[in-house]
């Protein structure tokens, strides 16, 4: 271990070396408390051996300020003391430390405190990357709970979450929020053409399309299920929205992916229907969706391949 010791005695401090390089440790000196923090700093200690009683900065102060300015990393803290009174001994607790001897020290018993330290130290450490990597193992799950299978995008249920708390915070700001629900034109005839795995590939095309087609970093992009998806577009009025749906659509016939069997076009298209509004406090999601749902089907009626803007009593 790389063990930090600080006295202000430069005899003490020497028999502490002799003693801990014979266990084998690095040594780091320090003649007080001032200058102890400034080697706490520089050379990261794995243990601190302290004297309570110092000039400039007693090891209690010393204690409590290198507890208060390292959250992240526990390190051992011994506070060495003539001193054996109780109350010492709960002021140095109360500091920071994590054990107290009375000087003399033993070498046997310096040795087993450290040892017994140092087993602490390693079991924290294993246990710390133990939670490091259930974290991550976490957050890995959460992206996968909240992802389609099949083409990355977001969920239907993670969408559904998602407009809803936007719902909430367009009504709080007062700022538009618009949807763009898209469906396929003919995918069932392009799944019997192409078969169920050409199908599956022209979906997640069209997902690589719909996320490049997204203007903000808010913007998001969700299979809505089967071959309707879904454009959430926080903070975007109509003229934004629609704008969005022409990009998506160029970005689709730039795949020019082909489709005999498709009534309107020679290739993949897509229909859009688009609402946009300014969320209340009467706003449900579910209004949302079912107006696009009405415009998306209006879409279909006009002919496909388009996007129609809902438009209230129409």
């Amino acid at each position: 271990m790389q063990i930090l010791v600080v006295d202000d005695s430069p005899t003490i401090r020497a028999g502490l070396r002799i003693q801990l390089e014979r266990m084998g440790h690095s040594i780091t000196e320090a003649v007080d408390g001032v200058h102890a923090l400034k080697l706490w700093h520089a050379a990261r200690p794995d243990l601190v051996l302290i004297d309570v009683m110092m000039p400039q900065m007693d090891g209690y102060e010393a204690a409590r300020r290198m507890r208060g300015e390292d959250h992240e990393d526990w390190v051992p803290i011994i506070f060495l003391s003539s001193m054996e009174d109780d109350q010492d001994l709960d002021r140095a607790i109360e500091a920071g430390g994590d054990d107290y001897l009375v000087k003399p020290v033993s070498y046997v018993v310096l040795n087993a405190k450290i040892r017994a330290l140092h087993r602490i130290e390693v079991m924290r450490r294993r246990l710390m990357d133990v939670t490091r990597e259930l974290a991550a193992s976490n957050r890995q799950l959460e992206m996968l709970s909240r992802q389609d299978g099949l083409t990355g995008l977001s969920n239907r249920r993670y969408f559904d979450s998602f407009l809803s708390t936007e719902v909430r915070r367009g009504a709080r700001a007062r700022e538009p929020l618009s949807l763009i629900l898209i469906d396929v034109d003919y995918f069932k005839a392009y799944n019997d053409a192409y078969g169920h795995q050409g199908g599956d590939e022209c979906l997640k095309r069209i997902a690589v399309a719909m996320l490049s087609s997204c203007q903000r970093p808010g913007d998001l992009a969700a299979r809505y299920g089967g071959e309707e998806f879904v454009l959430v577009l926080p903070s975007t009025g109509a003229d934004g929205a629609i704008r969005v749906a022409d990009i998506l659509a160029a970005n689709i016939a730039q795949l020019a992916m082909p489709h005999a069997r498709s009534q309107v076009h020679s290739c993949v298209t897509v229909s859009q229907g688009v609402v946009s509004l300014l969320p209340d406090a009467d706003t449900a999601p579910e209004m949302l969706i079912e107006f696009a749902d009405q415009a998306l089907y209006r879409a279909k009626q006009q002919g496909r391949n388009r996007a129609v803007v809902y438009q209230p009593g129409r």
